[in-house]
């Protein structure tokens, strides 16, 4: 459903999430180690959450990366697939067809579109703040 970038940059948020709740920072080594991913391909997920001001970095021996109180109560799931993945999640068709709509619709365009909606739904009304919440009362596991 996702690319692998963008379950890298969920993964990644989530675990920011978690952790600046808890007022902490993370580098880049222990942000890859935690949600199984290249250190190169981590940066450049990062660079891109940094650049959009989705998360923050702060440089130095004290540094590291954080996702801001405003930004944990804000931030949807949506927003993070969108940012990596575009909107074709929520907009394309189930074959992959350019040209499948209401009007002319693929063999699965009528049952995918109200999965399509669920899920855009669920990224929606999916804030940080909330599953930060979970994943520290040990609710929600990231790792096994």
């Amino acid at each position: 459903m996702f690319s692998k970038a963008c379950e890298y940059a969920i993964r990644a948020v989530l675990y920011l999430a978690q952790i600046s709740s808890n007022g902490k920072r993370s580098s880049l080594t222990d942000i890859a180690e935690e949600i199984g991913s290249p250190n190169a391909f981590t940066a450049k997920i990062l660079q891109q959450l940094t650049k959009k001001g989705h998360i923050n970095s702060v440089k130095g021996p004290n540094g590291g990366f954080y996702i801001s109180d405003e930004r944990l109560q804000t931030l949807r799931l949506a927003d993070i697939v969108r940012l990596i993945d575009g909107d074709r999640l929520f907009t394309g068709c189930a074959l992959g067809l350019p040209e499948c709509n209401s009007l002319k619709p693929c063999p699965l365009h009528h049952q995918f579109l109200k999965i399509r909606n669920d899920v855009q739904d669920l990224l929606e009304n999916s804030r940080l703040e909330e599953i930060s919440f979970q994943l520290n009362q040990g609710l929600t596991f990231l790792k096994r």
